[in-house]
């Protein structure tokens, strides 16, 4: 069942998107409606999909979007608004669709439609289990940058922060290299997905980073980076 919370302070257009939303699909959403943004956060609910009016008094859609996201990096947000001028503001907060006012039911299938097929696509992602200092993590592979070894400690270097954990380099480069990761420095396993570039024996990691590439492992590690950018194309 896939949880879906339309959020917008008319009560008719609550209803009719959720009637648009269940037509013929009863069976597959459960939605839940909300007439503000301080109602649907203290709600504390999670949902896979939330549709979200942008001009609403008092807490607007971006707002509620903004706290949204400081806990809740995966659920798609559809804003429904009556003005296009917001559209930039969308990006800020990851918004995954932009609909204007009156929605169309062919609309919203559509967007409910492309929102599903790009969560079963991010499902399907490879995910690592990590046991850390904080406890065991299930993380994105692509979302590791690096792992730095030190003070006898790995430090895991990840979009939403640094980990620690009590292991090898060597162990780590085993279980991570099948995930597209390499050694360039004997402290160090990169992602090559999150290699930005290489000069001379600097590497430049996508989150600006700066790791370095010795001279021993130099050559394999470009050749490697090279065939797995190879297998991209």
């Amino acid at each position: 069942m896939i949880r879906i919370a339309v959020c917008d302070d008319q009560e008719i257009v609550c209803e009719n998107v959720r009637k648009m939303i269940l037509h013929e699909e009863e069976d597959r959403y459960e939605v839940d409606l909300f007439r503000s943004g301080k109602e649907l956060l203290e709600a504390g609910r999670k949902y896979d999909i939330l549709f979200l009016d942008i001009d609403m008094p008092g807490m607007d859609g971006i707002m509620t979007a903004k706290e949204i996201r400081k806990t809740d990096k995966q659920v798609e947000i559809i804003y429904i608004t009556n003005y296009g001028g917001y559209a930039g503001y969308a990006f800020g907060v990851h918004a995954f669709g932009y609909l204007l006012k009156p929605v169309k039911e062919k609309e919203i299938k559509r967007q409910l439609k492309e929102a599903l097929e790009y969560m079963q696509k991010e499902n399907q992602k490879p995910v690592v289990d990590l046991l850390t200092k904080e406890g065991r993590i299930r993380i994105p592979a692509e979302e590791i940058y690096y792992f730095e070894y030190t003070f006898r400690m790995l430090e895991v270097h990840t979009k939403e922060g640094v980990y620690y954990q009590q292991a090898k380099i060597s162990e780590c480069l085993e279980k991570m290299r099948p995930y597209g990761f390499a050694m360039p420095h004997k402290s160090f396993v990169v992602n090559l997905d999150q290699v930005r570039g290489i000069k001379g024996y600097e590497i430049t990691m996508m989150d600006g980073s700066v790791l370095p590439l010795s001279q021993k492992k130099g050559k394999a590690f470009r050749e490697e980076l090279n065939q797995f950018l190879a297998g991209r194309l």
